[in-house]
């Protein structure tokens, strides 16, 4: 579903406004856990979850709105496997806790900066742009890398309290702050068509229904396990690119763009033993 959803929006943000993209699907989004949070009183639930909810919708609409942008403007195949590596901030806030990474997390680390390089490098020499304005969606995806590995450690602490309400308050708040983001650079960028509102509904389903999913999944079985399957979505988003816009990666940044998944897998494996 992530990657469905990355793809999708990735797809509708060449024609329509990253914001209103994002501003949209997440208030689709939002009607499925505020429905659940009614139904099952999760109102009332202890308020321990509201700061990590609105430090995962500031980070998590600054990092979708980026990874949008990005995938409007680079190569889908490219973007998404730099983003994923967001996998690498529960890492880093796990050894400023005093955790201390195994040998396969660091290796991981290791062979997913290599593989950064190698799939962002050429991109830098394509399609006669200069190096500074093929650079600004790598850019873009690394802001989004950071603001995703932030939304996963506040989720994590925000579902110790109620996973539901961590839902509501982050959808709620990220569709605020895109308002008045919209409000201070121009409500224009809301627009979208009657045409464009199926898709945008697939868009913010999908997403909510995969923070969801997830949720559960590491409720009931092996985080780790299950981190690195979630950890993969960028594949289905490289493969719905090729195989739907045709894009095509040349040998160096297909190695690069494999090299990157391999070690978000190698990261997010800590305890699969």
């Amino acid at each position: 579903m992530w990657g469905t959803s990355d793809f999708l929006g990735g797809t509708a943000s060449r024609r329509l406004a990253p914001i209103g993209v994002v501003a949209v699907s997440e208030a689709v989004g939002l009607a499925g856990p505020l429905g659940w949070a009614i139904v099952t009183g999760g109102l009332s639930a202890p308020a321990g979850y509201l700061g990590w909810a609105l430090l995962a919708a500031v980070a998590g609409t600054t990092g979708i709105v980026a990874f949008y942008r990005a995938l409007a403007t680079g190569t889908m195949g490219v973007i998404a496997p730099i983003a994923s590596l967001g996998v690498i901030v529960p890492v880093v806030v796990g050894i400023a806790q005093g955790d201390r990474p195994s040998a396969v997390q660091g290796a991981g680390i290791a062979v997913a900066v290599v593989g950064v390089v190698l799939a962002g490098g050429p991109e830098l020499r394509v399609d006669g742009r200069s190096r500074a304005a093929a650079a600004v969606p790598l850019a873009l995806a690394v802001v989004a890398a950071v603001g995703f590995g932030l939304v996963f450690v506040a989720l994590d602490h925000g579902a110790r309290t109620s996973t539901v309400m961590t839902l509501v308050v982050m959808r709620a708040t990220s569709v605020l702050l895109l308002v008045i983001v919209a409000g201070l650079t121009g409500f224009g960028q809301l627009r979208v068509g009657a045409a464009d509102l199926p898709m945008l509904a697939v868009i913010g389903a999908f997403d909510v229904g995969a923070n969801a999913t997830f949720s559960v999944a590491s409720r009931h079985g092996l985080l780790s396990l299950v981190a690195v399957l979630a950890s993969l979505y960028p594949a289905v988003t490289a493969i719905l690119a090729r195989s739907i816009h045709k894009e095509r990666l040349g040998q160096i940044q297909i190695v690069g763009v494999l090299a990157a998944l391999a070690g978000v897998c190698l990261i997010a494996s800590q305890g699969a033993s």
